[in-house]
């Protein structure tokens, strides 16, 4: 299974949204600033691929087949993208490595955006994880936010975080969401697994995304693990125990995402707030700061046993 969204051929969940941005680009009234706002994971980044294959893609051979929301991979305008050769598409999201989306990136739109069309198609222009654009980067956004050239349109795309108020404000705001049961079908769709059977009942959060179940089943076939009788508290042990904090890039913030859970069902027996809290301040100094995870796991592992 293809976790990339960016070959995501069939779009779930989302058929109200897709008809209503159609609509609009049917009758060539689809905002040049768009901003979809919603939760990592629950498919905004695909959606916002799925309405630029659909645009790009209306007098070619192979196009979206609008009956099955889905991308024929046959697409020439689909390859492009897929091949980083299309010229009516420029993606911005965090390189490997960084935290942040930095000035040289925005420096790159703005020559795509600047070079003359090779064809009369729109351009489009997706920046994901819009949200950790650093101060450089925002303001130079800004300014071609401002005064875009035409024919190019932006899809930003934002996981539920802050934004500055002055890009926000020259978007036109679409908020995406997924209710748990429509989660629990994208993710059988896509796996033919059903969650409650692959997962114990204390490791289901109706909060998670598909995109967290996701990462939590790949996790599961790599490491070949069944979780399906697991307590979370019994989950977290080993992945301490075992370093996996430490070892695995796959699981990445989703550790700390359990951990949260973990914390937040002890509330319901006894336990003491404060500790939650000390938990959320360390997380969040260790992103800021880059520290060392080890001492939030000490910590984590003493209050498991």
């Amino acid at each position: 299974m293809n976790l990339d969204p960016l070959q995501q051929i069939q779009l779930f969940g989302h058929n109200k949204i897709f008809d209503e941005l159609k609509n609009y680009a049917d009758n060539d009234k689809l905002p040049t600033k768009i901003l979809f706002n919603g939760k990592k994971g629950i498919g905004k980044f695909t959606l916002a691929n799925h309405l630029v294959n659909y645009i790009l893609s209306l007098n070619e051979d192979h196009k979206y087949d609008i009956e099955k929301l889905e991308i024929n991979v046959k697409n020439k305008s689909y390859k492009l993208v897929i091949n980083q050769s299309s010229p009516n598409y420029f993606l911005i999201t965090i390189k490997d490595g960084k935290k942040n989306i930095e000035i040289e990136q925005i420096r790159e739109l703005i020559n795509f955006c600047n070079k003359s069309s090779f064809n009369d198609k729109p351009r489009f222009v997706i920046i994901d994880n819009v949200e950790r654009l650093n101060l450089n980067s925002s303001n130079a956004l800004l300014k071609i936010l401002e005064e875009p050239n035409k024919g190019i349109h932006f899809i930003l795309i934002n996981n539920s975080a802050k934004i500055l108020p002055t890009i926000k404000s020259r978007c036109i705001s679409f908020n995406i969401n997924l209710s748990f049961e429509n989660t629990k079908k994208i993710f059988l769709e896509l796996t033919s697994h059903d969650l409650d059977d692959l997962l114990s009942r204390d490791l289901i959060c109706p909060y998670f995304s598909v995109g967290d179940y996701l990462t939590i089943y790949q996790f599961l076939k790599i490491n070949d693990i069944d979780l399906s009788k697991v307590e979370l508290k019994n989950f977290l042990k080993m992945i301490i125990e075992e370093k996996i904090y430490k070892k695995d890039n796959l699981l990445g913030k989703l550790i700390y995402d359990l951990i949260e859970l973990y914390y937040v069902r002890s509330n319901k027996l006894s336990y003491n707030f404060h500790k939650f809290e000390l938990h959320i301040n360390s997380v969040n100094k260790m992103f800021k700061f880059n520290l060392d995870t080890e001492t939030i796991f000490l910590k984590l592992h003493q209050q498991l046993n």
